[in-house]
């Protein structure tokens, strides 16, 4: 059986009577009940994931997905696709923002070169797991083949799976890949019936033209491919890119083995849709870091009942947001291990 199929079948459902028994020992803490809002609730999502009440401080790290699309052909990027395995370069140096943001909160960052079309020689510390030069341009026919989409979804799966088998408990999604965006928007319009317009936003920067050329290269793409709603996997290989499959297999495998999954951004969150579409079991363990300013990165959330974290106008991907995301993580939890109760500090306790 392949590793995301078997990934699907392993997923536990929350533990909800962790989740309550973690907000009666919130309730206890020197503090009106509930006072503490939205970081209560993450603390007690936590424990329902995790499965304990009182979830251990998580070991965390971020796992950057990056490939290069052949819709770039259509002119829908502000930079050419030697900048993505330039990125990845950046990535493995530990110069990029993800490198920075990372290590502010003390997570691990994970590389993968998904299928990168012009990848820098001799780098160390990357992961190599190419399904090709880029994906096949989508306005032309599908971007990848059935085939190759489950390969990319496989890879994502063990890799996951093998980093909560050496200890992480927390993860973050990030990706680098020019023209993932315009992949993204077309999954967006093809899973959720988002038109092109609503979906598509300006990815990179690209001027009104450039925004243009977009909304068409998705258009054509779905007059192409005519995707089914209803075959996930089939849209994912029409649609899709290689760091986009490979990120929705790493949701599945982190899920089944309790460790909760921050997307960053539209492409990320897209890459969560995906792996929703093809296993509703994993949408609990989808946590969103941040609200895009992407065009359609609010319908997608919509899509998996998520609340953003954090709209801090970001649209950088990397896994930037969801490392942003991973200190409200440990504060949410700090405040479980850390904070005094009212029997401890002998204040009382009126029950409100």
């Amino acid at each position: 059986m392949r590793a995301y199929r078997s990934a699907c079948e392993a997923i536990p459902a929350p533990d909800s009577r962790a989740a309550s028994q973690c907000q009666a020992l919130l309730d206890a803490k020197t503090k009106p009940r509930g006072s503490l809002g939205r970081l209560e609730e993450l603390a007690c999502r936590m424990a329902a994931l995790r499965g304990e009440a009182r979830p251990a401080m998580p070991s965390k790290a971020v796992l950057v997905m990056a490939a290069d699309h052949g819709v770039v052909q259509e002119g829908v990027s502000a930079y050419p696709p030697e900048v993505t395995g330039q990125m990845v370069a950046n990535f493995a140096r530990g110069g990029a923002a993800i490198n920075v943001l990372a290590r502010q909160v003390g997570a691990w960052v994970t590389v993968v070169d998904m299928g990168v079309r012009f990848p820098v020689k001799s780098l160390t510390g990357v992961k190599v797991h190419r399904m090709g030069p880029g994906t096949d341009n989508f306005t032309k026919g599908p971007a990848m083949s059935r085939e190759t989409a489950e390969e990319a979804l496989d890879v994502g799966t063990r890799l996951a799976v093998d980093m909560a088998m050496t200890g992480v408990t927390l993860l973050g999604l990030g990706e680098m890949g020019i023209g993932n965006t315009t992949a993204s928007s077309a999954l967006t319009c093809a899973l959720t019936g988002l038109s092109p317009e609503e979906a598509t936003g300006r990815g990179t920067g690209v001027d009104e033209e450039g925004w243009r050329r977009k909304v068409q290269a998705v258009k054509r793409a779905l007059e192409v491919n005519r995707p089914n709603p209803e075959d996930p996997l089939g849209v994912l290989a029409q649609l899709g890119g290689f760091e986009i499959a490979g990120l929705a297999g790493a949701a599945l495998g982190a899920a089944s083995r309790r460790v909760p999954v921050v997307l960053d951004g539209f492409i990320s969150s897209v890459a969560g849709m995906v792996a929703a579409r093809l296993c509703p079991q994993v949408k609990p363990y989808l946590l969103a870091s941040h609200l895009s300013v992407e065009a359609g990165h609010t319908r997608v959330l919509q899509e998996l009942e998520q609340r953003p974290l954090l709209d801090l106008g970001l649209r950088l991907g990397e896994g930037s947001g969801a490392a942003v995301a991973f200190g409200l993580v440990d504060t949410a939890l700090c405040i479980l291990h850390e904070m005094a109760t009212f029997t401890s500090a002998g204040v009382i306790d009126t029950g409100r």
